[in-house]
């Protein structure tokens, strides 16, 4: 069995790709960075013996994404699970202040990356008669909050998609799921304020927020229910957070 999976150089998506290959997976990993991407490639290999195959590009890129899944060897071409993890949150601001780099950054990344690959792949499971897509979305995409109105726009999106994908699949045999995780400590923060590591760490202080592994978690449970079930979403949360702005913080 094959997986394709984005943005696994880090957090979510490098905790995926280690949970599917233990399943015993072949994976096809993706990303921008290719030393941490050969380096996630090799320890897959090793660790757990699965084939793994690593593609190097930016999913924000129509064609690089054509070619990628065009470039696919034959053995690489059924693909059983698709998991869109590529994502990103760039900026925090009121609208009228927010820089508009950082909203085509994440509009570009969370919607358009999301809907290339997808595009591409959706094929192969129809002719394959079969597939599970996973997106990985955001409580975000159920409610908005200050000064996150075009990232929240964009998981918003990410669930319209997924509800769409999930009746025009249907007669193919496809099964589609997402996660919604709220806060959760990965490199999510620290690259939505641009490298400011203190901003980044005030965003956890006082909780014990999800990790990556909670969210392979997820997937985990998802591609193992059986064959007549489908989990359409899991919704997570710290225990300490009710919604995408409400929190019950500790000195502790």
């Amino acid at each position: 069995m094959n997986a394709f999976i984005t943005g696994t150089t880090a957090g979510f998506g490098k905790a995926i790709a280690l949970r599917l290959a233990k399943l015993g997976y072949n994976v096809i990993i993706t990303g921008r960075r290719k030393e941490r991407l050969d380096s996630l490639a090799e320890t897959l290999r090793n660790e757990f013996s699965v084939k793994v195959l690593p593609l190097c590009f930016d999913i924000r890129d129509k064609e690089a994404c054509r070619q990628a899944v065009e470039s696919l060897p034959a053995e690489w071409q059924k693909i059983d699970i698709l998991v869109n993890n590529a994502g990103l949150a760039s900026g925090s601001a009121p609208f009228n202040e927010f820089d508009i780099e950082d909203w085509d950054k994440m509009v570009d990344t969370n919607v358009k990356g999301l809907l290339y690959i997808s595009r591409y792949i959706t094929p192969l499971m129809v002719a394959a008669k079969s597939g599970h897509i996973i997106n990985l979305s955001s409580i975000a995409g159920r409610e908005v909050y200050p000064s996150g109105n075009v990232y929240c726009a964009t998981k918003h999106a990410v669930n319209a998609i997924t509800q769409g994908m999930r009746i025009d699949m249907l007669k193919h045999n496809i099964k589609v799921s997402s996660i919604s995780p709220g806060a959760a400590e990965t490199e999510f923060s620290l690259v939505r304020f641009h490298g400011d590591q203190t901003k980044a760490d005030a965003v956890y202080q006082g909780l014990t927020p999800l990790n990556a592994e909670d969210i392979a978690d997820a997937v985990e449970y998802i591609v193992t229910r059986p064959a007549h079930v489908n989990i359409n979403d899991i919704f997570i949360t710290p225990a300490r957070q009710a919604n995408t702005y409400v929190y019950n913080r500790t000195d502790e």
